[in-house]
């Protein structure tokens, strides 16, 4: 389950590489492929709704009980993570509104996705350097099995249904180096 997480952790991180090369292009002047931006976001959106945030409230559940030195840190894990989803739901809409032709300041876009960039990068590197770490320390074969029961069905698939569903950001995941986050 741990492998999984890594794994997942490792998909996650060449996403944000491809917003990242998106936003150096908006910055540069350019303009970016914003239907492969709209996948990106559309799939870290439901990947975050339907893996990822159950997946965070059961270890936070579990370290509370099993490690509860750790608990300022778990649950501070747990609100970053959370703050994420409305700054990815904005980025969302405003990349409705660039699709729909209205008017949207780029510099400003630009901005706004590199905050949201910044901060889902560090909340990353605190899964992989604290969260990851404990789980390893703290959880036995049997909390991962009951981790993975847990989960909604077929989370463990994802990547396979982005490969269906986003073929194009698929195509470019492939290409992407998995970045240090």
């Amino acid at each position: 389950m741990l492998n999984q997480l890594r794994l997942d952790h490792a998909n996650m991180a060449r996403m944000l590489h491809v917003l990242q090369l998106k936003q150096k292009a908006l910055v540069q002047g350019e303009r970016p492929n914003f239907h492969l931006m709209r996948e990106v976001v559309d799939y870290i959106l439901s990947y975050m709704d339907s893996f990822a945030g159950p997946l965070e409230r059961i270890c936070v559940e579990r370290l509370r009980t099993d490690a509860p030195e750790h608990t300022a840190l778990t649950e501070k894990m747990a609100e970053d993570y959370r703050q994420l989803t409305p700054r990815l739901q904005q980025l969302s809409n405003d990349i409705d509104m660039i699709l729909m032709d209205n008017v949207l300041p780029m510099d400003k876009f630009a901005d706004d996705l590199r905050e949201y960039l910044e901060a889902h990068r560090a909340y990353l590197r605190q899964e992989r350097e604290a969260l990851f770490p404990l789980m390893d320390k703290h959880f036995s074969e049997d909390d991962m099995e009951a981790l993975r029961q847990s989960l909604p069905v077929g989370a463990e698939q994802s990547l396979e249904r982005l490969q269906l569903a986003y073929p194009e950001l698929y195509a470019e995941l492939r290409g992407a180096d998995v970045p240090n986050v």
